[in-house]
């Protein structure tokens, strides 16, 4: 029989079944009175926890002697050890479980770099299949014929929602669309405020609840502006409150709560818009494009030739 010591338990708990395993595998060759604490275990699994040798006896109607005689047949030395081994079980099952909650349930944090790879691969390309599939063109061509037309275009999102904004709001910029972001609430709420038909205001919002978002959007409803939601919930809030609804995707993401496969179907929505938008007014739009290139060319090094070395800082060219 394997008997496991405290320090060998801890040296081999990560390696050892759980307990429940242990369990139910000798639980056939146990005599009645460790066949009644096996029983109390598969229905109480954590009650060594709480409970003393002599009240888990009690609970399971046996003794304290057939408490400890259990504990030794199925590997360990004693109480103490057993009630370690479901105290390591727990906390393995509670990180695993925050990793899925957190991280997503399609990989494992066991996997491969190589497994990860293929399994964030077909991810993204899932989500990019889904985004397209979910893509209604006429709501994107109404979408940005009102952008191509508005004074001012508001953006509103916050967390990671609040970096697609800002992606949005550059490109717009760059074609002569004037168009802000705004991730802080009571910011975009005075932005809101003074929004009016003559404007677009667009939320953002992965899950379309974002209480912030959606609080903006609909001060900025109430103002008079077109308003616009991207999201990957129709059926949301978020979606029920806007005037055009972009859904980017509508499958339950592998990776959660913010994965970037997700981000890529969002970014492909973002990029069509804008390209539509462009379109409205390709005039405007190269010569905006044009002198926006102009205005940061100074900033860009020039590249060199494999003849032209890169001058040393701080020395004087000739």
């Amino acid at each position: 029989m394997l008997i496991l010591t405290s320090e060998r338990a801890a040296q081999t708990r990560e390696q050892a079944p759980a307990v429940a395993d242990r369990i139910r595998a000798l639980q056939p060759d146990m005599p009645a009175a460790l066949a009644r604490v096996a029983d109390y275990l598969l229905t109480q699994p954590q009650a060594p926890l709480t409970l003393s040798i002599g009240e888990l006896a009690e609970q399971a109607g046996t003794s304290a002697a057939s408490v400890t005689r259990f504990c030794r047949m199925i590997g360990y030395a004693g109480y103490v050890e057993l009630r370690v081994g479901i105290a390591t079980d727990v906390g393995r099952s509670t990180a695993r479980e925050s990793w899925a909650n957190e991280i997503g349930r399609e990989v494992s944090p066991d996997d491969t770099p190589e497994l990860l790879l293929a399994r964030l691969i077909g991810s993204h390309t899932r989500s990019l299949r889904e985004a397209t599939s979910a893509i209604d063109l006429a709501v994107m061509s109404e979408v940005s014929q009102r952008i191509g037309r508005s004074r001012l275009v508001d953006i509103y999102g916050v967390g990671g929602s609040a970096m697609l904004g800002q992606e949005l709001q550059g490109r717009l910029y760059r074609i002569g669309v004037p168009a802000f972001t705004w991730s802080d609430v009571h910011l975009g709420l005075v932005s809101a405020a003074i929004q009016g038909p003559d404007t677009v205001a667009i939320g953002i919002s992965t899950t379309g609840r974002t209480e912030e978002t959606i609080e903006m959007l609909a001060e900025a409803d109430r103002a008079g502006a077109f308003t616009v939601a991207i999201t990957n919930n129709p059926g949301s809030p978020l979606d029920e409150l806007a005037q055009a609804s972009i859904v980017t995707s509508v499958y339950e993401q592998a990776l959660q709560p913010d994965d970037l496969s997700a981000k890529h179907g969002q970014l492909l929505v973002l990029d069509l818009l804008y390209l539509l938008v462009a379109q409205e007014d390709f005039d405007r739009s190269s010569d905006k494009l044009a002198a926006s290139a102009l205005a940061v060319a100074s900033h860009r090094r020039p590249r060199r030739t494999r003849s032209t070395p890169e001058p040393h800082p701080g020395s004087s060219t000739p």
